[in-house]
């Protein structure tokens, strides 16, 4: 769709991604890569003695898939978009851990498109990643792309 198509659906949830399975094996390659080792993530013996009954997904895990979310989704797009960089996030919260096991997905709701030079669009989402049957989601941010056409 052109700008002025997707900028009319401002304040709408423009897509819904499919569901993504957070495994064991990702937040332990997570942990790997970060050098966050804690128990609370990698050690399921120990996690198992926690509130959370065994071991959850780092926040910023959570976080980190907000790329692989957004190609999961079916959505309001702008037509010819070359390239998206991610420029920052606002308002990040982490409401809920995420399980190992879980399944995720994020609803992506339209704040603001704005056009920053000829060819280059600055897209604001508010992004909600949703834990498969919990009632709160587990993060919930303002997440800004620029877009370049």
């Amino acid at each position: 769709m052109t700008p002025q198509e997707l900028q009319a659906k401002t304040g709408e949830v423009i897509g819904v991604s499919d569901w993504f399975h957070v495994t064991q094996e990702r937040i332990n390659m997570f942990a790997d890569a970060t050098g966050d080792h804690q128990f609370i993530h990698i050690d399921e013996e120990k996690a198992k003695m926690t509130p959370f009954g065994g071991t959850i997904a780092h926040g910023f895990l959570t976080l980190s898939l907000l790329p692989v979310l957004g190609a999961m989704t079916e959505g309001a797009r702008m037509d010819g978009v070359k390239m998206g960089v991610n420029y920052g996030g606002n308002k990040t919260r982490f409401i809920s851990p995420v399980r190992a096991g879980k399944r995720v997905r994020s609803h992506t709701k339209l704040l603001e498109l704005v056009e920053k030079r000829p060819g280059q669009w600055q897209q604001t989402n508010e992004v909600t990643i949703e834990i498969e049957g919990e009632d709160k989601p587990a993060l919930i941010c303002e997440w800004i792309t620029m877009l370049f056409v």
